[in-house]
């Protein structure tokens, strides 16, 4: 006789105590959920209800005839000024040249006049050209918006200089912390903490346990500060420059790595390690010749994503004045320069997908 079996009666069931559990577990993380929601004010229409201001913002605005005419009055004021300092300059100059007393009054009594007939002698022209080009550029300013990007190669090449610090701060902060992390992880890591601590008296129990501990909470300090605040700090202490943005990526990074790298030598498979150690090998030749080989695979494709990773926030680390084309990019926005804002995140965005691009070629060659 044939008995067919149903889905309930090859499910496990559960006691009430365990569905007492679950259920607490799921109202638990609702409420979670819930409340995280509304601290957060999430509205899946603001951003609809928004969207002209989004346009404005990215594209530009329409000028209005008031925003023309004040754009107006500032541009006539500009041959004035620049008649003024010129003027000023020249007094100035002359003062000195002739040894007089330099009363700052009275040069700029006959700065004003002199500008003043310089002014009367300019040509329509050249007075219409000059407040064209500034009501050009104010008009600009106030239109906003990124689009389109500023495309001039005298910017360009100012650029790309920013973009390759940052690619250099991204390396060296990748490279200190990869060289710090691999020692690291071998004091973070249990099983090679006991290749170099053997013995199972009290006193190497505690020596490992110790040891163990001082490596994971120093890990966790260099993880738990984000490189924006590290970077605040050494600019600070050091000074503005690259050499902030790479210490604070090397920090940061090298808690990160040095983790991962740690986590990764404790799940290796221990027969390796077995067989070269009754091989008669010593601690370091076990570790070089069984551990890391093991965890290198691990090692290269991480690495490799915290560079890419790294690469994007040294743009950020710009912003406090740690180098980088960041620097130039905070810049230009309290300027409101944003079409040369646009033009650089374009180039970080292509150098990261042509890093991502090569870092996953090295990845499949390599891991």
């Amino acid at each position: 006789m044939n008995h067919e079996l149903t889905l309930a009666q090859v499910t496990p069931r559960k006691s009430f105590t365990e569905k007492l559990a679950l259920g607490g577990l799921l109202t638990l993380v609702l409420t979670v959920l819930v409340s995280s929601y509304i601290y957060t004010d999430i509205d899946p229409f603001k951003l609809y209800d928004k969207r002209q201001n989004a346009f404005e913002y990215l594209f530009g605005r329409q000028l209005n005839d008031m925003d023309k005419q004040s754009a107006m009055k500032q541009a006539e004021r500009l041959p004035e000024i620049i008649a003024f300092e010129e003027a000023f300059q020249d007094v100035k100059a002359e003062y000195v040249a002739t040894g007089k007393e330099l009363n700052n009054v009275a040069i700029q009594r006959e700065a004003k006049q002199l500008a003043n007939a310089r002014v009367a002698a300019m040509s329509p022209e050249e007075r219409d050209v000059i407040v064209q080009d500034e009501f050009d550029r104010i008009s600009e300013e106030k239109r906003g918006g990124y689009f389109p990007p500023e495309t001039a190669w005298p910017h360009l090449k100012e650029y790309l200089t920013s973009l390759i610090e940052t690619i250099a701060i991204a390396i060296w902060g990748t490279l200190l912390a990869f060289i710090a992390s691999i020692p690291m992880a071998m004091f973070a890591a249990k099983n090679t903490l006991e290749l170099m601590v053997q013995g199972d008296g009290i006193t190497q129990r505690c020596v490992r346990w110790f040891g163990q501990f001082v490596a994971r909470r120093l890990l966790d300090f260099c993880r738990g500060f984000n490189e924006f605040v590290m970077a605040l700090i050494f600019v600070a202490v050091i000074g503005l420059g690259p050499y902030a943005g790479v210490l604070a990526l090397a920090i940061h990074t090298f808690g990160i790595l040095g983790k991962v790298f740690s986590e990764a030598i404790e799940q290796i498979e221990p027969g390796q390690v077995e067989a070269v150690t009754a091989s008669g090998a010593g601690p370091a030749q076990v570790m070089a010749f069984s551990v890391i080989p093991q965890v290198m695979p691990l090692i290269v494709s991480y690495t490799l994503l915290r560079f890419e990773s790294n690469v994007r926030s040294a743009t950020i680390l710009g912003f406090v004045g740690a180098g980088g084309i960041g620097f130039l990019m905070y810049d230009k926005i309290t300027g409101y320069l944003y079409r040369e804002v646009c033009t650089m995140m374009i180039l970080v965005i292509v150098s990261v997908t042509i890093i991502d691009y090569m870092c996953g070629i090295l990845r499949r060659r390599f891991v």
